[in-house]
């Protein structure tokens, strides 16, 4: 573990007081924890990194065990999350931008960048690397 300051590492499990996730609200929670920490991502200290990890295992495993979802590409990934939520193609129109560019991802023809990605994940209230 390769943190800057062990006090502050332990500051902030003591905030979180992580734990198995055992409830959706606990799933929640943790994800928007994750969520809040990566929109601060270029400024986040060693410490924070470390928790949002630690999160990001937890919340995984719960929902490997809950909802079980397949290994997929992004875009795959996309497309299901859309079925699931009975989206169209136009409805993330706001995710991508553009029609154009909402058509060309979704076809395969041109990758989710970083923003998209974000965007995704708070749509979705999935976390990021769903989408890698």
């Amino acid at each position: 573990m390769a943190i800057d300051s062990i006090p502050e590492y332990g500051r902030l499990l003591v905030e979180a007081l992580p734990s198995l996730v055992r409830s959706e609200e606990q799933n929640d929670t943790y994800v928007e924890r994750v969520a809040e920490l990566l929109r601060r991502e270029p400024e986040l200290i060693a410490a924070e990194r470390e928790l949002a990890g630690m999160l990001t295992l937890l919340v995984e495993d719960f929902e490997d065990q809950h909802y079980g979802l397949p290994k997929a590409s992004p875009v795959e990934m996309v497309i299901y999350l859309m079925e699931q939520h009975g989206l169209k193609q136009k409805d993330l129109n706001d995710v991508f931008g553009t029609p154009s560019i909402t058509s060309e991802v979704l076809n395969g023809k041109r990758e989710l960048n970083k923003e998209q990605i974000r965007r995704l994940s708070e749509r979705f209230r999935v976390l990021p690397e769903l989408f890698f």
